[in-house]
């Protein structure tokens, strides 16, 4: 029987700027995304950069839809029926979630954005992606959709910043290429959220931090932390049965997201601290279907600890400008 989460008198918008609350302070109301499979591959997996994608993708584990591709229409109405009865929020941002959500002729993305735009409760979009698939013209056309009013978010998966892990998980870009896609979507004014993981294959709790701190010195105004998940029918998987793999401990996961949050400079965005996979998928660890319980002691950690989001961004500023 798995261990209760510990008593916190705060909640996790006490400590960490999530994004939740920063669309209610902004809105005036509760606003939350809509995830959305559109049908899209990956080059990691289609032959153009690789096959069989990073080493433990199976797109299921992150994409409630990834089974089936309805048409968007109908899985926006299936996620309002799913939040009308959790929250009752009447106001949505059209998470393109599923594999590389650029990958596609632009006139192409262009059809598909708008039929998530010409809904009317829908206030933007959030576009998940590779930072190796976002050409000038993706992101131009991201930037006139800003333009018109809509808040659009550009999430790139860079997991790492360390160019050894990305090689080691098969994940077909390194850090450089996502340096030229942060700077080349800033420069048209574009939010990026920068995606992270925390227990990749021989990385560390401060390789974590390092990463962390590699995307902060670029800027960024949103970030996504979550563990590695072993999930069914992935090259991970084989890894972990073999013993070559051994996953993360919630303790020490929940300790690093701890610090992680403690070095973020206060205005920076949290989307999530933590992800969980399908139990029909999940190998490894077992905690990860748990959501709830690991933010729970995340909060928790951070109360123990007396520190909130920004803490200890003061040191990370004095360490930049010391080199």
């Amino acid at each position: 029987m798995p261990e209760a989460a510990p008593h916190t008198s705060v909640v996790l918008s006490d400590v960490v700027n999530t994004f939740g609350q920063d669309l209610l302070r902004r809105y005036g109301e509760r606003v939350h995304k809509l995830a959305i499979n559109a049908g899209f591959t990956c080059p990691n997996r289609d032959g153009s950069k690789g096959r069989g994608g990073c080493t433990f993708c199976n797109n299921v584990s992150f994409s409630p839809n990834a089974r089936q591709e309805p048409d968007i229409a109908a899985q926006l109405q299936s996620g309002r029926k799913v939040l009308a009865r959790r929250t009752g929020a009447k106001k949505f941002l059209a998470y393109f979630q599923a594999y590389t959500n650029t990958y596609a002729n632009v006139d192409d993305l262009d059809r598909l954005y708008r039929q998530a735009l010409s809904e009317p409760d829908v206030l933007g979009l959030s576009v998940g992606t590779r930072p190796d698939c976002v050409p000038p013209a993706v992101l131009d056309l991201l930037k006139s959709y800003q333009d018109e009013g809509y808040e659009i978010w550009l999430e790139l998966g860079l997991q790492s910043a360390f160019d050894h892990t990305l090689e080691k998980v098969n994940r077909g870009h390194g850090f450089g290429e996502y340096r030229a896609a942060l700077r080349a979507a800033h420069a048209r004014e574009l939010c990026v959220c920068t995606h992270l993981i925390v227990g990749l294959p021989g990385e560390r709790p401060q390789d974590s931090l390092q990463s962390l701190f590699r995307v902060l010195e670029l800027g960024v105004e949103g970030l996504k932390i979550h563990p590695l998940h072993v999930v069914k029918a992935t090259r991970l998987a084989n890894q972990w049965r073999s013993g070559e793999y051994q996953p993360l401990k919630m303790t020490d996961y929940v300790e690093t997201v701890a610090g992680m949050v403690a070095h973020t400079p206060e205005d920076v965005v949290y989307h999530r601290l933590t992800g969980t996979a399908e139990s029909g998928i999940l190998l490894a660890p077992h905690w990860c279907s748990q959501k709830w319980r690991v933010l729970n002691a995340i909060t928790h950690r951070l109360e123990t600890l007396e520190l909130r989001q920004g803490s200890l961004a003061s040191r990370l500023s004095r360490a930049a400008n010391a080199e």
